[in-house]
């Protein structure tokens, strides 16, 4: 699968975003309430919601605050009405980008989105507009110099995980999404500890982009993760490794 050698490198750009805008238990507490909303309140009998739940303790959201959102989520208190959506678009350059989004304004919302899209050089398109370019796995990583990779080998194929490949410093372990927490339960229960844990959409085809379009393509990305309803963001842009760090010393 093409896309993948550019992810440490996205992803810490990602993580740096995520430290700054302070508004990650809004997007938690959506993905629980929607999680709660489609399969019940009870995580045992929800994978969906015990992964939201595990996400949410991982990032140390108070107990308060997830149950508060289940709640919400359930109907047994008022204001956890999400729809739940898929958005799809084209950034400067050609550089898809494709979004899980949480609403209670649907209208609101995708007029918000269409505009960032707008203001720099790209657009939203309609449903399948790169959909195509995608494939949703569960993506289990480890650090290569903690673990031995027979050793993930022999624990993924045990607990059916689709592939297992090295990546740059990391040993990944990919999923078909519906096997995803009982092959990442399998292989904690087997003694290992993960990096990242989380389902993903890889790309099929990456768009390298040149300083002019990593610029704007990286301030569109930082703007679609600050938008309160907007979950998740995936992107197929390829940034040379010489210009992200140009990028990341300015």
């Amino acid at each position: 699968m093409a896309g993948h050698s550019k992810w440490s490198n996205i992803k810490r750009r990602k993580g740096a975003v995520d430290a700054k805008r302070g508004k990650l238990f809004t997007k938690l507490a959506k993905e629980i309430m929607v999680s709660a909303r489609l399969g019940g309140g009870d995580p045992d009998g929800n994978p969906r919601l015990r992964l939201a739940i595990n996400a949410a303790r991982a990032q140390s959201m108070p107990l308060d605050n997830i149950n508060r959102a289940i709640a919400k989520g359930t109907g047994e208190l008022e204001g956890g009405q999400m729809e739940e959506l898929v958005y799809e678009g084209y950034g400067p350059g050609g550089v898809a980008f494709i979004m899980d989004v949480a609403t209670d304004n649907q209208t609101r919302t995708i007029a918000e989105v269409r505009s960032l899209f707008d203001k720099l050089g790209g657009g939203l398109g309609k449903t399948g507009t790169v959909a195509f370019l995608f494939d949703r796995r569960g993506m289990i990583r480890f650090d290569a110099e903690t673990y031995k990779e027979e050793r993930i080998m022999n624990a993924a194929i045990e607990a059916g995980a689709e592939d297992v490949q090295i990546e740059d410093d990391q040993i990944v372990v990919y999923t078909e999404p519906n096997d995803f927490l009982s092959v990442r339960d399998a292989i904690e229960s087997a003694g290992l500890e993960p990096a990242v844990a989380e389902i993903t959409m890889i790309p099929s085809t990456s768009v390298t982009c040149d300083e002019e379009i990593a610029r704007t393509t990286l301030k569109l990305l930082e703007r679609l993760e600050d938008h309160d309803d907007i979950q998740n963001v995936w992107s197929n842009f390829d940034i040379p490794d010489a210009i992200m760090d140009m990028l990341d010393g300015e």
